[in-house]
This record gives C-alpha cells, sequence and structure tokens, in this order.
C-alpha cells in the first residue's frame, strides 16, 4: 500500500502545485511580521520631555532654537528631563530672555521639581501607541504589557489553536486565525483606549503564531520528502522579507494607526485561501478519512499535470489506517524519548524567541535611525538560513544547531563588555549574535518537525507543534 510520499513521487513533490501553495502561505509568513516585531514602530518611544504652559510664547518671544528652550526650561538629560519639570509659571513677565531662572533662584538653592502635569512634548513628526496614550515615565510599564500580552497570547494559543488543528485539521484552523486576526488587528487600529487596544493585541497573539505554524505544517506536508526541509526554511525566509517590507512601510506611514490599518487589511485576503488551498492529505488519512484525502491527492495530480498510479485508483480508502488517531498533550510526555524531545524542544524555543526579540529590538546599526537598523539587522538573517541549507546535509542538525546556540549566546554575552567607541566591533558582535540566533530559531522549527509523528502536538509553553513529515528511521537517527 503506498504512502503519501510514495504517490508524490509520481505525482510532482514540488511541481505547480507546491509552488502555488508554498508561494500562498508565504505570504502568511511575510504578514506575521507586524504582530511578532510591530512593537519597534507601534511602540516607538521618541525623546520627549514635559509639557509645560508658557514655555513655547517665551521661546517664540525670545526667538531661541530647540537646544536653548531645552537647556533653559528643562532639569537635564536622561530620566529627569524626561520626567519632571521646574514648578515655574512660565507666563510670568518678569521672566528674562537669557537664563531666565537665574532671578527665580533663591540663595542659589535648587529650584523645586514636579511631576508631568500637563503632558508631554514629544521630539517625533508621527505617532506611536507611546505618544497617543502617554507610555512614559510612571506609566512606561504599559507598553511592556502591551507586548507581554502578544506573548501570552502565543502561550494559550498554542495549547488551544494547535490542538484544534490536530483534531479539525489544518485548513479550518488556518482560515480560523486569519479571520480573527485581521479582525481583531482591524479593531486595534480603532481603539478609543488603552484598554482595547491591549485586548485586541492579546487576541491577536492568540491567534497569529498559531496561524503562521499551521501555514508551516500545510506547506512541509503538501511537498516530497526530498524538498522538505528546503521549504520550512525558505518558509521562514518569507519572516525575513517580511521584516524588510515592514520597514519601508513604517517609514512611509509614520503614524501608528495608519501603519497598524496597512499591515492587517491584507489579511482578509488570505480568506481567499479557502478556495486555492485544500486540507492536508496526510492529516486526513490520519483522521481516516481516506475518500477525502483521495480527492485532493487527485486535484493535486491534475494541477501538476501527472496521471495517478494505477495502484491507487484500485485502493479502497477504508483500508488505509485502522483506527482514528486522537491527539492528546499528554502525548508529548508518554514515553521517555518523547519526554526528553519535548522538554529540549520547550527550553530551546523559549531561548531562542526571547533571544530573537531582545535582538531585533536593540540591534543599534544605524544609530538613531530606527527604519535603518531594522532594515540592516534583518538582512542579517539571510546569510543565517543559506549557512542552515548548506550544513543541514551534510552534517546533520545537531552541530550547527548546537554551534548557532553558542555563537549567538557569546556573542551577546561579548557585546557587553566592548566599549562603546569600538562601534565596528559591537556592529560584529550583534550580527553574529543575530545570525547565530536566527539559525537556532530556524533549526528549532525543523527539528521539531522531524522529532514528532503527526498526531502530536507540541502546544506547550511556546513548544509549537509542527507535524512530523520525517519518516521514522530519521527520528531515531537524530535520537
Amino acid at each position: 500500500m503506498p504512502t503519501v510520499d510514495d504517490i508524490l513521487e509520481h505525482i510532482g513533490e514540488f511541481n505547480f502545485f507546491q509552488k502555488q501553495t508554498f508561494f500562498l502561505l508565504c505570504l502568511i509568513s511575510a504578514a506575521f511580521t507586524p504582530i511578532y516585531v510591530g512593537i519597534v514602530f507601534l511602540g516607538f518611544t521618541p525623546d520627549h520631555r514635559c509639557r509645560s504652559p508658557g514655555v513655547a510664547e517665551l521661546s517664540r518671544r525670545c526667538g531661541w532654537s530647540l537646544a536653548e528652550e531645552l537647556n533653559y526650561t528643562v532639569p537635564g538629560p536622561g530620566p529627569e528631563g524626561q520626567c519632571l519639570r521646574y514648578e515655574v509659571d512660565w507666563n510670568q513677565s518678569t521672566l528674562g530672555c537669557l537664563d531666565p531662572l537665574a532671578s527665580l533662584a533663591t540663595n542659589g538653592s535648587p529650584l523645586p521639581l514636579g511631576p508631568c502635569e500637563q503632558g508631554w512634548v514629544y521630539d517625533t513628526p508621527g505617532s506611536s501607541i507611546v505618544t497617543e496614550f502617554n507610555l512614559v515615565c510612571a506609566d512606561s510599564w504599559m507598553l511592556d504589557l502591551f507586548q507581554s500580552a502578544v506573548n501570552v497570547g502565543f502561550f494559550i494559543g498554542s495549547m488551544s489553536i494547535g490542538y484544534i488543528a490536530d483534531r479539525f485539521g489544518r485548513k479550518l484552523c488556518l482560515l480560523i486565525t486569519i479571520l480573527i486576526n485581521a479582525s481583531s488587528g482591524v479593531l486595534m487600529a480603532i481603539s478609543p483606549n488603552y484598554t482595547w487596544m491591549l485586548i485586541f493585541r492579546l487576541i491577536q497573539g492568540l491567534v497569529s503564531k498559531a496561524g503562521w505554524l499551521i501555514g508551516y505544517i500545510l506547506i512541509t506536508e503538501f511537498v516530497g520528502l526530498r524538498y522538505r526541509r528546503t521549504v520550512g526554511i525558505f518558509y521562514q525566509v518569507a519572516f525575513t522579507i517580511g521584516l524588510l517590507v515592514l520597514a519601508g512601510v513604517a517609514y512611509v506611514l509614520p503614524h501608528w494607526r495608519w501603519l497598524q490599518f496597512t499591515v492587517t487589511l491584507p489579511n482578509f485576503c488570505f480568506l481567499l485561501y479557502y478556495w486555492c488551498v485544500p486540507e492536508s492529505p496526510r492529516w486526513l488519512i490520519s483522521q481516516n478519512k481516506n475518500a477525502k484525502a483521495l480527492k485532493i491527492i487527485k486535484h493535486i495530480a491534475k494541477k501538476n499535470g501527472k496521471p495517478l498510479p494505477g495502484s491507487l485508483q484500485s485502493l479502497r480508502p477504508d483500508e488505509e489506517v485502522g483506527e482514528k488517531l486522537n491527539p492528546s498533550f499528554l502525548d508529548l510526555v508518554r514515553t521517555p524519548q518523547i519526554r526528553k524531545h519535548t522538554l529540549i524542544l520547550m527550553y530551546n524555543w523559549f531561548t531562542s524567541s526571547v533571544l530573537y526579540q531582545g535582538l531585533i529590538m536593540h540591534m543599534g546599526l544605524a544609530g538613531s535611525n530606527i527604519y535603518l537598523d531594522f532594515f540592516y539587522s534583518a538582512l542579517v538573517e539571510f546569510p543565517a538560513a543559506f549557512l542552515i541549507i548548506l550544513t543541514i546535509d551534510r552534517i546533520g542538525r545537531r552541530y550547527p544547531w548546537a554551534i548557532s546556540n553558542m555563537v549567538a549566546g557569546a556573542a551577546c554575552l561579548v557585546s557587553v563588555f566592548i566599549p562603546e567607541d569600538l562601534h565596528w566591533l559591537r556592529v560584529t558582535a550583534a550580527c553574529l549574535g543575530r545570525m547565530g540566533i536566527t539559525m537556532a530559531y530556524e533549526m528549532v522549527c525543523l527539528v521539531n518537525a522531524e522529532l514528532y509523528p503527526t498526531f502530536i502536538s507540541c502546544g506547550w509553553p511556546d513548544c509549537w507543534r509542527i507535524s512530523a513529515v520525517a519518516p521514522r528511521n530519521q527520528r531515531e537517527d537524530f535520537a
């Protein structure tokens, strides 16, 4: 009885149907970028200072430059100047234009400072959630909460939506995540206050990364064995392309609401995948739905212009498998070998995610230009994908995976001790760290896919379920 891989060898392992589906699903991978790292632009914190009534009028009357205005009216650089103000009535007519505060200080004592009761002035031509909702100083923790809400959504969504994908199908789950993600993204863009914005961002986190991973599952289940690793890696390269596009879109649209609208609306187009992307025949077979699987296989053969093997056409669908497989979270720890894999992958998913997000937000290659900084740091990811393709089939997975983690950790550790004046060395360390963690992140997706059988869902904290499509002997060889 032929397997799906045997059939794909006859009807095409990576022909027109697979290439078309791969391109469509790569669009989902690229569209996931604004949710995963969009905080860089949505939550950008520009230089700011307390808004003091009368300062603008005094500055205009005296003809001060911005530097002179800051020197005369702001307590100082750093947090003090950003979060405190002189408790002075700037509207009084006795203030002069040359060091106006000198006449107010008695006996050389410093002037009293107070909180920014009138809000802040931000040195930026655009807007972000920080500037609109004043998420600075005492309320700066609310910006961290905004990003934490997404990560909490990733955590909860992995344990619920991943299970749905295993139980009710990849296509249904993909369409549900697309609809919820697009709707909550638009609602976030029109949120009237911080609370509603936080709620809709949490909802996006619940479904967005699960949708990205379901796309990974589908494309690796549609292609033949020889192409599985390659499409998995290039699916993640599409995410990198999304980083480059995001930098350009954010530069053109510096206002966060318009940016959120622009990066969210294309997600509604993905609902058309209902007619473009079929269900995974591998999942259908694992659920004893062989008639539907046979219908999809015939569709793939027709799109590829290849004939079906005669042996397949004479099979009775019900003879394909015996029992319907019902996934369970306990399958992740049921045997010592699977339990070991699960714990290792949980730890590596966690460390890779934390370090990747940290580096992507604090690269610092282009100084104060956040757009070039983001763009340059994304370019570093392309060599990482190239190195994976060169090494995994020649020296296996263990060594590239281990070395990439060690390089990323060492580069980040060394960068702490590099002096500020050695900018070129800091950039080199940052690039090595980003390249290493990108390799580790892409490798963990690949290894995750090869260690688990098709019906197991790896849905614990960021140890995401990616269906195993490698043959059993490959999984045992890695172990």
